[in-house]
């Protein structure tokens, strides 16, 4: 015999219209839960999970070095967030900024590594337009495998960013290696005119900060006033509806990856060019990666990308801070950057839809 018994269970229900007050306190919730998390954590760690969060989130800002450093870092996760957020609100997901980002280092540091006694102010504009040419480049790659062959853009970007990687060792440790550099796997240092200009004195803050803030500016316009930017979001909001406007899919994952590409190629010419001062192995730093948390932390809008990019400097540079100051292991760093991103999708899930309760009939045996 059997009988029928009701339960509830949890569903998950689409909100007719997303409340703005909720989607602007998402971001700060999750940054909240995320503190609170990291900081259980910190305790199981046998850390003192107040001297962690100080040099974290405190330190960076109380010194004009320490923030200098925090634009510095803003800098090329700002650029890179700004050209993926285009992209992923067109649902074209480039995942390969890490790789596009590597290629824009190599190819701005062509000219300084092949012309190392070029002089002249024309040199790092070049290294910047070339870097972003690159970048452009390797992110065609993956947009016309998705075109042409269907291939998911998730993984071939993925994957060309490992074959990025594997490129500059080949560089560094072969043709491009400093036959001066005591056998370190890095290029010849960039002469004075190859390095971008110092913007505030004292500091590596240098002008590439005031392209990504004329960027962020054009990017706003780009997806809020023109025409095409509205064609871009249409695609990721109602593909079908774009089709029958003619709108063509393969045109809006075209321009979605040059645009992502260019973004980060010009950020990785930008770091050879200024804080670097060579193309080191260390410039493939994780930016890529750390820029998707910061695209959607901001909400895939300019605006809120712009105080996204500098709450993750700040965690960089604290947890920087934190692991001398600390003992805090760099593992935990990238821990919170992860436990962020969650926050944030668990945190926006519920400004679009709410939970609620319903009753499911199931049938049980006697």
């Amino acid at each position: 015999m059997s009988a029928w018994s009701l339960a509830f269970v949890p569903t998950l229900v689409r909100r007719e219209r997303a409340s703005l007050a909720a989607a602007l306190c998402a971001p700060v919730i999750a940054l909240a839960g995320a503190i609170a998390l990291n900081l259980g954590l910190y305790v199981l760690m046998g850390r003192d999970p107040v001297a962690v969060v100080y040099a974290m989130l405190f330190e960076p800002f109380l010194s004009w070095a320490s923030f200098s450093e925090v634009l510095l870092k803003a800098g090329p996760l700002l650029l890179i967030a700004q050209g993926l957020a285009i992209g992923f609100r067109a649902k074209v997901f480039n995942i390969g900024a890490e790789g596009q980002f590597i290629l824009g280092a190599i190819f701005a540091s062509a000219i300084p590594v092949w012309f190392p006694q070029a002089t002249g102010q024309w040199i790092w504009p070049a290294m910047l337009l070339l870097g972003a040419i690159g970048g452009a480049l390797w992110a065609s790659l993956t947009a016309f495998w998705r075109v042409r062959l269907n291939a998911n853009e998730i993984l071939v970007s993925l994957m060309l960013s490992l074959v990025a990687a594997q490129l500059l060792n080949y560089l560094l440790l072969g043709p491009w290696k400093d036959p001066n550099g005591f056998n370190f796997p890095q290029s010849v240092m960039f002469q004075y005119d190859a390095m971008v200009p110092t913007l505030i004195a004292g500091t590596r803050v240098n002008v590439s900060f005031l392209i990504t803030l004329a960027l962020s500016v054009a990017a706003w316009v780009f997806m809020q006033r023109s025409f095409i930017g509205y064609k871009l979001q249409v695609g990721g909001l109602a593909p079908r509806a774009a089709g029958y406007a003619g709108f063509k899919e393969g045109w809006t994952i075209w321009l979605s990856l040059l645009i992502g590409g260019f973004a980060a190629g010009l950020a990785g010419a930008a770091e050879v060019a200024g804080p670097l001062g060579q193309l080191q192995r260390s410039v493939a730093s994780g930016y890529g990666y750390a820029a998707i948390i910061v695209a959607y932390l901001g909400g895939l809008h300019p605006i809120g990308i712009v105080v996204s990019a500098l709450v993750m400097a700040v965690i960089y540079i604290g947890g920087d801070n934190a692991m001398v100051s600390a003992n805090l292991p760099i593992a935990a760093v990238r821990v919170f950057q992860g436990s962020l991103l969650l926050a944030y999708l668990i945190a926006v899930a519920f400004v679009r839809y709410r939970l609620e309760w319903r009753r499911a009939a199931h049938r049980s045996p006697l």
